[in-house]
């Protein structure tokens, strides 16, 4: 046994337990406030660093994640809305982190929903830079 051998094998743990992390948080993200399908596809693309059959589903999952990117911002009141939503849970955030009598109150809640808005926003604005708005010609994506 070399002495990288233990050092690969550790890798291979830390790829595989992140991107079943990632995975899992994206898929309870798909029904609950937050990017579910951006982390879905981030832990698929860290999860195919070491496993084939992942190779297979990150393109699909890719290919979702853009249309619901452009899907965003196909047209002024979706972009308006998901500005709003953004705005939301950032605000939700503030105030379940400070009312402890909140269900669920707490730092952990609140910096849940406020890092849950800020990658909303920042997706938004993403997909506003990438595919610009419905009257716009879309660029092409890669």
């Amino acid at each position: 046994m070399t002495a990288s051998a233990p050092v690969t094998w550790l890798r291979r743990v830390a790829m595989t337990v992140l991107g079943v992390l990632l995975v899992a948080v994206g898929v309870l993200l798909l029904v609950l406030p937050g990017p579910g399908l951006l982390l879905v596809l981030a832990g698929l693309v860290v999860l195919a660093n070491e496993y084939p059959w992942a190779r297979r589903w990150t393109e699909p999952v890719r290919r979702q994640a853009i249309a619901a990117a452009r899907a965003s911002v196909a047209t002024r009141p979706r972009m308006a809305w998901t500005a709003m939503v953004g705005v939301a849970l950032v605000v939700s955030g503030v105030v379940w982190s400070t009312v402890e009598s909140l269900p669920f109150g707490g730092v952990a809640t609140g910096s849940g929903l406020i890092l849950s808005g800020l990658i909303l926003l920042g997706l938004l604005v993403y997909s506003v830079r990438q595919f610009g708005s419905a009257k716009q010609a879309p660029r092409r994506v890669r």
